[in-house]
Order: C-alpha cells, then sequence, then structure tokens
C-alpha cells in the first residue's frame, strides 16, 4: 500500500520541487491531524477512567478534546485534498469532453482558491484579535483562546497551499483535471 501511495504521488508531483515540498507540508499536516485524534482518544479514555472509575471529576479533558478534534480536522485539511478524499460527485466532468473538462477544473480551483483565500483572510484576523485581547475560555480550565483559535488560519492556509499546488500541477500538465483520466 505504501508503494501504491509513493506512486501516486509521484504522478501528480511529477519532479517539480514546488509540488514536492507542498506535497511533503501535506503529508505532515495529515500526520499531525491523526497525532491530534488519537490525543483526543487517549485523553478521552483518561476522562473516562477518572470519571466512571475513580469518581473523580474532570477539568480540562472536554475542552481539550473538542479543541483536538476540531484543530485535526482544520489541519488534516490539506492532506485530504492531496489525497482528493473530499466527497465529489465527479458525473458532470466525466461528460464533458477533455477542453472542457480541463477549463472546469480550472475554474473550480480557482473558485476553491478564492473562496479558502477569504476564509484563511478572515481566520488569521479572528486568531489575530483572540491572542492581543487575551481572550480566555469561560471554563474553569481558562485556556487562552488563541491557541485552539491558531488551528483556523493554519488549517485555511495550509488548504490554500494545497490547492495552489494543486492548480499549478493542472496547469504544467503534471496533474489531469478533476483526477480522471483522458477520455
Amino acid at each position: 500500500m505504501a508503494g501504491h501511495n509513493s506512486s501516486a504521488a509521484m504522478a501528480r508531483t511529477g519532479e517539480n520541487t514546488f509540488l514536492r515540498a507542498v506535497a511533503l507540508i501535506s503529508m505532515v499536516a495529515g500526520w499531525c491531524s491523526a497525532a491530534m485524534i488519537m490525543t483526543a482518544v487517549a485523553i478521552t479514555c483518561q476522562m473516562i477512567f477518572i470519571r466512571f472509575v475513580l469518581n473523580g471529576s474532570t477539568v480540562w479533558q472536554t475542552e481539550a478534546v473538542i479543541y483536538l478534534v476540531i484543530a485535526a480536522t482544520l489541519i488534516g485539511l490539506p492532506y485530504v485534498q492531496r489525497l482528493r478524499g473530499h466527497v465529489n460527485v465527479d458525473l458532470l466532468p466525466l461528460a464533458l469532453p477533455t477542453r472542457w473538462r480541463y477549463v472546469l477544473s480550472l475554474v473550480v480551483l480557482c473558485l476553491s482558491i478564492a473562496i479558502v483565500s477569504v476564509m484563511a483572510f478572515y481566520g488569521f484576523e479572528f486568531w489575530h484579535l483572540a491572542w492581543e485581547r487575551g481572550w480566555r475560555s469561560d471554563t474553569v480550565w481558562g485556556v487562552k483562546l488563541w491557541i485552539p483559535y491558531l488551528a483556523i488560519p493554519v488549517g485555511f492556509g495550509l488548504l490554500l497551499l494545497q490547492l495552489i499546488a494543486d492548480l499549478v500541477a493542472l496547469a504544467i500538465g503534471v496533474d489531469k483535471p478533476f483526477g480522471l483520466e483522458v477520455s
């Protein structure tokens, strides 16, 4: 299976240094996302043990798990985009001739880049506001909110980078529109 993934990655990046660098960054983001999910599961198990076996109270666990799962979702975006793991419907691209499929792919990538750019910008603005004003959660733990909010601009920023790499790969002919073979 590892051989299959690496050969598929080579087909999408070719020998292009930028594409290979972005692929590596997206892969690292995927590993970080998986680590966050595993940490959230471990904290949940610890919380269950504390509450139901030791009959104790938990202070930080629920909040930490929520922040970790949200961060894992956002940080994992570029990895899922790289693997084309998002749900898609390819009925229209399959029905189009090759040239129109290419045009549609360019339009979709450009629109995606525009939307994700806005999300990254406002995500950064929101994070910066929380950091600048020293916002804390209204819980006993009182976590500094800039820490979990950092996942918003980082996740969308990395997704933006992956989308730009996908656009470059399409434009230079390293990748096919929607990852579909020419009909």
